[in-house]
């Protein structure tokens, strides 16, 4: 693999390409000593944060370099990075159906392992599957799109466990499959891997043994979609919260015991997919169809209150926020996302008011896409052309600070407007991890 570390750039006429190869092992290896894992969906604590230093203020050139690329198939789940490994699903469909795991050496992109298993698709969009492989004290837990959980060694691939979900739970009777597929990351809590499922008998969501994949408990009867759980701490208790079809939910993590519960059904269907947000005592819901939810979280117990509810005549026509695939940022007191055409807006949080709009940093089309991820006071979004995008959000607007192009759309994820790129980006040990359809690449946005 070529390595073009730009720290080294003024060293290739003095340096052999061997010495130039080892140094910038070196350089990426020093940088992962130091750096952080993004072990999960949206990173540490699911909050879409990226926490490093020394990281670039602006890119040098409108393409930016790629240290290493690995072949994959088509898929929606974005890569996730841990102790020196990436990991990221995909799906072949020839010679037959199956979906795949593959493991990466994070400096080198070496392929380290891979793993399948058969897995005909009985849903629409057939790219693969949509969840993010969660990494936690050298296990890689991977959902498939049709409810296959595996649980494995993330050194070498081996199965320590795993259950079909689709078959225990009948996700599929009673039309309970989401049109889309299982799409929730798993999410860890102490001993337990907890995955949103929609299964009958009051299996919405489940919970295992993480190291032998007994089952513990499960709770509420809601159906699926989408959006990943997360945990947060609310009146001194820890409380998952779940946004299912038919709710918001928040649940005791340990037991699955609801703490409170608050009914979000659907105009059309389920298509929550964006993951709720949270700041302070307040926490935010965002749907195509279904507009934005805003709830306050008490403190004196977990309970919550309704604060705001706004909804568009139309998905086209909207008010506030009705995202698609973005999750918002919250920060401070202002909201900030991508509407279901692409404009990136801003809201003020106490009411859903819209403080400002742009039409700049994503194309407009309908579901056009932004992912964003906090660093310090920058704003860092993944557009779904492809861009990586440097900026600062606030009230006053969108300040662009640097664009570059990190890798190319591909038309499996959907086959308009010449492709997409709608998986979310890993950040971790200063550099980036992106996927498409086609290729896992990897630039390092370390500073010199």
């Amino acid at each position: 693999m070529p390595f073009c570390f730009p720290a080294l750039r003024g060293l290739r006429t003095r340096l052999s390409s061997s010495a130039l190869l080892t140094l910038g092992l070196l350089a990426a290896l020093a940088a992962m000593a130091a750096g952080d894992d993004w072990p999960q969906w949206r990173g540490a604590n699911r909050a879409g944060v990226w926490q490093e230093d020394g990281v670039i203020d602006e890119f040098a050139s409108p393409q930016i370099d790629i240290l290493w690329r690995q072949p994959i198939g088509p898929g929606y789940s974005g890569p996730t990075v841990a102790e020196g490994r990436v990991f990221v699903t995909d799906r072949r469909s020839e010679p037959e159906p199956v979906e795949r795991v593959h493991c990466f050496d994070a400096v080198t992109g070496t392929p380290l392992w891979d793993f399948s298993y058969p897995c005909v698709y009985t849903i629409s969009y057939e790219a693969g599957p949509r969840a993010a492989v969660t990494v936690d004290a050298g296990r890689a837990y991977a959902l498939g799109a049709m409810g296959h959980l595996h649980c494995l060694a993330a050194e070498t691939g081996q199965v320590v466990w795993k259950r079909d979900l689709d078959q225990e739970y009948s996700i599929s009777d009673d039309r309970r499959m989401p049109i889309w597929g299982i799409a929730a990351a798993p999410l860890i809590y102490r001993q337990l891997v907890i995955v949103h499922i929609g299964g009958r008998d009051n299996a919405s969501i489940v919970a295992f043994d993480k190291a032998s994949g007994d089952f513990v408990w499960k709770s509420l009867r809601d159906q699926a979609q989408y959006s990943a759980p997360i945990l947060i701490e609310q009146a001194g208790r820890d409380v998952m919260v779940c946004w299912t079809a038919d709710s918001v939910a928040g649940l005791d993590p340990a037991t699955g015991n609801v703490y409170w519960r608050h009914p979000m059904e659907p105009s059309r269907m389920p298509i929550g997919i964006a993951t709720p947000v949270v700041n302070g005592d307040r926490l935010f819901v965002t749907s195509f169809y279904d507009g934005s939810l805003m709830l306050r979280l008490r403190q004196d117990q977990p309970s919550v209150e309704p604060l705001w509810r706004r909804v568009g005549p139309s998905e086209k026509n909207t008010d506030a926020l009705q995202s698609i695939i973005s999750t918002p940022l919250f920060l401070g007191e202002h909201l900030y996302g991508a509407d279901s055409y692409g404009e990136l807006r801003c809201l003020e949080a106490d009411s859903g008011d819209r403080v400002w709009e742009d039409l700049t940093a994503t194309p407009r089309a309908r579901w056009s896409n932004l992912h964003f991820v906090q660093n310090g006071d920058r704003t860092w979004m993944f557009n779904e052309r492809g861009e990586l995008i440097i900026s600062k959000l606030s009230p006053e607007g969108f300040q662009e600070i640097s664009r570059a192009k990190l890798i190319e759309p591909t038309r499996y994820q959907l086959n308009r407007r010449g492709g997409v790129c709608w998986s979310h980006p890993a950040f971790a040990n200063r550099h980036v991890y992106a996927r498409n359809d086609k290729e896992i690449v990897c630039a390092s946005l370390a500073a010199d």
